[in-house]
This record gives structure tokens, C-alpha cells and sequence, in this order.
């Protein structure tokens, strides 16, 4: 895309939703960084209905040493993934008793130096607990990157690293929750509703959707260059992120 399609494309995802968020929820960075970790291959709304109650009481690293990894298991188990999970939450709330006093540090490779937090972890919680101009690439960024034409990469940093290049004032900021949101809801990995996307003029997908009951028979959307097909649910994969 150009420099002016760019800030067009930004412009009207912000214009449809002005001060976008993470749907994680949270009451301190700590508890931020706890429910980024766990949301490893599972649904910010699955991640919330495990924390609601456990962040009503355990907000701080001492709090979930205190809780231990058996009780935190049973808290989170609905969440896939949850034993490797809880091992890693409990382990990196030791590290920032141990490491950092007990505060969740704004460094990223500080971040990434904890059990369980890879680079996109990081970059969400220096995005939303510190307000750094980060971009992290989860699989709807990723996806919706390289399937407009945005920021094609073959893989989550060289997205990552093209998001940081041509993303322009003021929308740095809120650059990948705009992207994740438009991803989640519109662009939409088993099928992109283009029908009714407000980018869909500046996109390179192509064919674009059509409208439900205008699509033809036999008719399938086109693969995504470097995009695998979307898993089908039941589906194992790994924790990290």
C-alpha cells in the first residue's frame, strides 16, 4: 500500500472504532501481563470467565506465589493449555518478586526474560499497561496484514517490524488493536467478510466475499500468502506468544 492508503486504512478502522482496547480484562499490569500469558491459544472470553473471580482477590505476584500453582491450575482449567500455563504464571511471579520488585517491568526484553512471555506478550504489555508505541502480532494481525497488503512478512516479527515502518501518526498508539479487532470480527480467518468492510477498497485480497446468498456454487475464499488455513476447533497447539 502507499503512505496515503496506509493512513486511509487506519484512519477509517479508528473512524468505526475510536479508543480501541484490549477485551482482556485486567486491574493492574501485573494482572495484565498474568491474563496475556494465559490467553495463549484461547479466547480472550475464556480467559476472562477464569480470571473474574481469581483477580478479585490475587492482583499481585505474591498474591499468586501465595495461591501456588495446584490452586491456580484448578482456577484456570477451563483454559487450554492451563497446567504449562499455570507452572509458567507461578514461575514468572516469583521472577518478579526476585527480579524486580514485585512491579512488572517497562522493558520489553526485561518482559521477555520471563518464564512464559515471548515477544508478543511483551509487546501487548508495554503497548497497554505503558502506553509504548509496540505492535503485537497475534494471528489476527498477522493475518489481516498480509491478506490486505498492509504489512506482508513471513512471520510475526518481519509483520511486526513493517507495522513499526509505515504506521503513521496518531495512529501508533492503537495501530494493533484496531488491527486485532478488525481481524476478530470482520476479516475473519475462515472467511473474510468483505461485504461489509470498511477497508475493503484498499485490500489486494482478492476475490473479495460476497454477500451471504450471492456466493456461487462451489465458490471458496482465496488461500493468504504465508497464512496457514484456520485450524478447526479441538485442534492442539502449543502455549507461547
Amino acid at each position: 500500500m502507499t503512505r496515503a492508503e496506509v493512513e486511509e486504512f487506519f484512519r477509517r478502522l479508528e473512524e468505526r472504532t475510536p479508543n480501541p482496547e484490549t477485551e482482556l480484562e485486567f486491574v493492574n499490569p501485573y494482572t495484565l501481563l498474568v491474563a496475556v500469558v494465559l490467553s495463549a491459544q484461547a479466547t480472550d472470553a475464556g480467559v476472562n470467565l477464569a480470571t473474574r473471580d481469581l483477580f478479585k482477590t490475587v492482583r499481585t505476584p505474591q498474591a499468586m506465589v501465595a495461591l501456588g500453582e495446584e490452586r491456580l491450575r484448578e482456577a484456570i482449567k477451563t483454559i487450554g493449555l492451563f497446567n504449562t500455563k499455570a507452572k509458567n504464571v507461578i514461575a514468572l511471579s516469583q521472577a518478579l518478586i526476585d527480579e524486580h520488585g514485585g512491579e512488572v517491568p517497562a522493558d520489553r526484553d526485561a518482559l521477555m526474560a520471563l518464564p512464559g512471555v515471548g515477544r508478543k506478550t511483551a509487546n501487548v504489555v508495554m503497548n497497554t499497561a505503558f502506553g509504548a508505541e509496540t505492535f503485537a502480532v497475534d494471528t489476527h494481525v498477522f493475518r489481516v496484514a498480509n491478506r490486505t497488503g498492509l504489512a506482508p512478512g513471513k512471520d510475526p516479527l518481519a509483520v511486526e517490524q513493517k507495522l513499526d515502518r509505515i504506521t503513521p501518526q496518531p495512529f501508533r498508539r492503537d495501530a494493533h488493536h484496531l488491527l486485532i479487532l478488525h481481524g476478530r470480527y470482520v476479516c475473519k480467518a475462515r472467511l473474510p467478510e468483505c461485504w461489509r468492510c470498511i477497508v475493503a477498497h484498499l485490500c489486494r485480497y482478492k476475490p473479495k466475499t460476497p454477500p451471504p446468498g450471492e456466493q456461487p456454487k462451489g465458490w471458496k475464499p482465496s488461500a493468504v500468502p504465508g497464512v496457514k488455513p484456520a485450524r478447526k476447533r479441538g485442534a492442539s497447539a502449543k502455549a507461547g506468544g
